[in-house]
């Protein structure tokens, strides 16, 4: 069986790509699900995130709701966001690039949606 990881590298608001990406590492769950966050992507991985519209869903409750979903997020990219001394989801693990860049090669597969 191949094995996939989906990398989110936009902000998990503005676009339907983050809320996109939750979705299929749901329906994964039974082959394995890991969700990678690079870039702008990272932003997902703060705690009490809140998107302008109220009629947008709050994706980290994804995240608490299905703690089987691996995600990792990529430390430089958190550290140039100003991220890295912020709240944090606490499943989310925080990855050094050399780490999460050996993560990414573990997959068969890398979507980008």
């Amino acid at each position: 069986m191949s094995s996939v990881i989906q990398l989110v590298d936009v902000s998990p608001y503005g676009t339907e790509k983050a809320y996109g990406v939750l979705h299929a590492a749901i329906v994964c769950l039974p082959f394995g699900s890991t969700v990678g966050l690079y870039g702008d992507g990272t932003y997902l991985a703060l705690h009490g995130q809140q998107s302008i519209n109220p009629t947008t869903p709050n994706l980290s409750y994804y995240i608490y709701a299905y703690p089987e979903i691996r995600v990792i997020a990529h430390g430089p990219s958190m550290e140039e966001r100003g991220l890295r001394d912020m709240k944090l989801i606490e499943l989310v693990e925080v990855l050094d690039d050399d780490v999460f860049m050996a993560e990414l090669q573990k997959f068969d597969h890398v979507l980008f949606l």
